[in-house]
């Protein structure tokens, strides 16, 4: 409950918590809506949660790095992250790096982005 309130309020909090703590979903779902980037703080196994990669990128784009590679093929959570940081194109998939839709957002983001972006 304490660790609870603390990512509540700062998700970064999430570093000083017990690896045992780093291993609750509930815990690291209130840390990734409070600040996307404490995500990397996760255990293994939930950076490959769908549902906690989507609130962490919706949340700070730039959280895709931390993200399971096997989460980079979905279409939604590559969509959020650039609509949110338009940078995490770099850290796209190749398809989605080519992807007209996924690089225009990118692109409306951070114009910059257009230097990730493969044959669009």
């Amino acid at each position: 409950e304490i660790v609870l309130e603390a990512v509540r309020q700062d998700g970064r909090t999430l570093r000083y918590a017990a690896e045992v703590i780093q291993q609750d979903r509930e815990v690291v779902l209130q840390a990734v809506r409070q600040d996307g980037r404490a995500l990397r703080f996760a255990a293994e196994s939930l950076l490959q949660d769908h549902e906690i990669a989507f609130e962490a990128v919706r949340q700070d784009g730039s959280a895709f790095q931390f993200v399971a590679e096997a989460l980079h093929g979905f279409r939604e959570i590559a969509l959020e992250a650039v609509r949110e940081d338009g940078q995490a194109l770099r850290h796209a998939s190749e398809a989605f790096q080519q992807d007209r839709e996924i690089v225009l957002e990118a692109v409306r983001q951070d114009g910059l982005a257009l230097r990730h972006a493969g044959a669009a």
